[in-house]
């Protein structure tokens, strides 16, 4: 069996083709580098360079970040791929897995928040006591007497 081989100048891609492909501008991607997001190589002009499957961890990033996923977060979960190599249908897989639980509290969360947001605007009291926002079931009265969110 005969294995095809990507020719180089299809490996490695400019920063504005990355900025085309990917949808983002080429100052994001040096932010995202900055980061310790993506990385580049420098040619022998010191220009930079991207690997082409920086494509697929910018569209990550991206989807990650739309559902609300920090860049710190995103950091820590990329750095469980692997650098020798691209990474497998199976190393992304796991890496979502990653956040499952998570991204499911979010969406209840932000499912109670739209099915009470309109009781909120409509009362517009902001009560300390019984807000399901400023103060959830009350829990601060469950505590104790005084002031819960500031130290005494």
């Amino acid at each position: 069996m005969q294995v095809s081989r990507i020719a180089p100048e299809l490996v490695w891609l400019k920063p504005q083709q990355v900025s085309q492909r990917a949808g983002v501008s080429v100052p994001t991607l040096h932010y995202y580098e900055s980061r310790g997001l993506i990385s580049s190589r420098r040619t022998s002009g010191n220009r930079r360079e991207y690997r082409r499957d920086t494509l697929r961890v910018i569209a990550f990033i991206r989807a990650a970040q739309r559902v609300g996923v920090s860049l710190e977060e995103i950091k820590d979960a990329l750095a469980e791929l692997p650098d020798q190599r691209v990474p497998t249908a199976r190393d992304w897989k796991r890496l979502s897995r990653r956040w499952h639980d998570d991204l499911t509290l979010r969406i209840e969360e932000l499912t109670a928040l739209r099915d009470r947001f309109s009781d909120c605007i409509g009362c517009g009291c902001l009560s300390l006591k019984s807000c399901p926002y400023s103060n959830p079931d009350d829990v601060l009265g469950k505590v104790g007497p005084g002031a819960r969110r500031f130290p005494h």
